[in-house]
């Protein structure tokens, strides 16, 4: 990807890599609410992509692929975050819903059950099931935020990151593994097979043996232990 000069052909990467975006905005859709365009996305993230261009640096050592897919991803999630889609009042349930199941577990020294987080919050089952419906729309956390505070590999010349960086990185890495670790079986499956198989919802719930609203549930409930203990 060269240009006869020996400049990097910047025309002929974005030919190459756009395809990726459109790739990398189905991959996202399928974990939003409906009301998320495809092409909105796509938009996003071809301004990262347009970004990742500017910014790339062919002698700090990751490839564009790598430096590229990362800024491409981040520009679709700063897109969502912008539109703050959420309603205020559901944002307050899914901090009690938060704190909530944080409080239940340092009493009960376990994951507390739906009944349990339900009858805690004063809600019926039902409620508390539609609750974690409407919250799930809102969750790219905590997986999403980390992976945005960490950043894209260095391909701007910055140098590596100092000590205490990589520690304080590792100590949050070794923190959200066993928090996952104390999830329910059919919660830590889940997110496994969310966020490391990228699998959709609609293939979860052939896994699990639920329906793809059910899934949503499960998926928020899990989110919201993860918060919990990573608050």
């Amino acid at each position: 990807m060269y240009t006869a000069q020996g400049k990097i052909d910047q025309q002929a990467l974005l030919e190459e890599h756009l395809p990726a975006v459109r790739r990398q905005a189905l991959a996202l859709q399928v974990k939003l609410p409906a009301s998320i365009e495809l092409d909105d996305l796509i938009q996003a993230g071809t301004v990262g992509l347009l970004d990742a261009l500017r910014r790339y640096d062919p002698n700090a050592g990751a490839s564009f692929s790598t430096f590229a897919s990362q800024r491409i991803r981040g520009a679709m999630i700063d897109e969502l975050r912008s539109r703050d889609w959420l309603p205020r009042s559901v944002r307050r349930h899914a901090r009690e819903l938060d704190r909530c199941v944080h409080r239940l577990e340092q009493r009960l020294g376990r994951a507390p059950q739906e009944r349990e987080v339900a009858a805690e919050m004063g809600m019926s089952l039902e409620e508390y099931r539609q609750l974690l419906s409407d919250t799930n729309s809102g969750l790219l956390l905590p997986f999403e935020d980390i992976v945005a505070e960490q950043g894209e590999p260095d391909a701007g010349g910055n140098g590596p990151p100092d000590p205490f960086s990589a520690l304080v990185d590792g100590q949050q890495r070794d923190r959200l593994i066993a928090a996952i670790e104390a999830l329910p079986d059919r919660e830590k499956l889940l997110i496994g097979l969310y966020y490391q198989e990228d699998l959709n919802l609609k293939e979860i719930g052939a896994v699990l043996g639920v329906t793809e609203s059910r899934v949503c549930q499960l998926h928020s409930q899990a989110v919201s232990r993860l918060r919990g203990r990573l608050a």
